[in-house]
């Protein structure tokens, strides 16, 4: 499993994100409250970010804990950003502990991430899904995590034309038609997110010109809600909506 999270509003400090907030991703991380598999994720993590007004993000990746590497301190200390896609990560059984295979996991102006696992993906399924990939999208996975290769997946749905929200539902309905698995997808291009909750918790909030969706609620704001099993979220700074998957 993992903890991820993402941001879309006004510029903030990625410490505001990470460490300050009593629930951040770096607190989640040692000791997630609603996590299903796992005490705590170990393995690395990744941070992608939108420099104001570019259109692709940047990105720092460690095999490092992420409440262990005192570079990321520095970093969450000094970037300010107006779109952030986080993510903590606990390998699932058989894949290495490698870099490549921390998400986010980035295309041109999009960033990615699952939270979950592909059941039997080291038995043949995720040699199958694989195969599905466009060999543009497959040019371009590093590594050999499940992860990548549902970014791939979902990357070929956004170039033939899908929305956010149709792409990630889309490669569930992949993924459930040969295995099962829990699929909490999540998606930006540094205007728009889209998540799936699908199998493992998630939680969002929009406010005063803000949109946050997380793993589990960074602070105790009454603003935060369970988006429901099984449903898709698509938001804006100024919007969110909820469709079932």
């Amino acid at each position: 499993m993992c903890r991820h999270l993402a941001y879309l509003g006004p510029p903030i400090a990625l410490t505001e994100l990470l460490r300050d907030a009593p629930h951040g991703l770096v607190h989640q991380a040692q000791h997630p409250l609603h996590q299903i598999s796992g005490t705590a994720n170990p393995d690395g993590y990744g941070i992608a970010w939108y420099d104001a007004g570019a259109a692709e993000p940047r990105r720092r990746r460690s095999t490092t804990p992420i409440w262990a590497d005192p570079e990321l301190t520095t970093v969450a200390s000094t970037v300010r950003s107006p779109a952030v896609l986080g993510a903590a990560r606990l390998a699932s059984p058989g894949s290495p502990v490698e870099v490549s295979g921390n998400a986010p996991f980035i295309a041109g102006r999009f960033a990615f991430s699952l939270n979950g696992i592909v059941d039997g993906w080291h038995d043949g399924i995720g040699t199958e899904l694989r195969q599905l990939v466009s060999p543009r999208r497959g040019a371009a996975i590093d590594g050999v995590t499940d992860g990548e290769t549902l970014f791939g997946l979902t990357l070929d749905l956004l170039d033939d034309g899908a929305p956010p929200a149709d792409a990630l539902a889309g490669v569930v309905t992949a993924v459930e038609a040969r295995t099962t698995g829990r699929l909490n997808l999540l998606l930006t291009d540094g205007a728009t997110m889209a998540a799936t909750a699908c199998g493992n918790s998630l939680f969002a909030r929009q406010r005063d010109g803000a949109a946050l969706v997380a793993s589990e609620p960074v602070d105790a704001d009454p603003a935060w809600s369970r988006v429901p099993d099984r449903t898709v979220v698509v938001a804006t700074p100024t919007a969110m909506t909820e469709a079932p998957l």
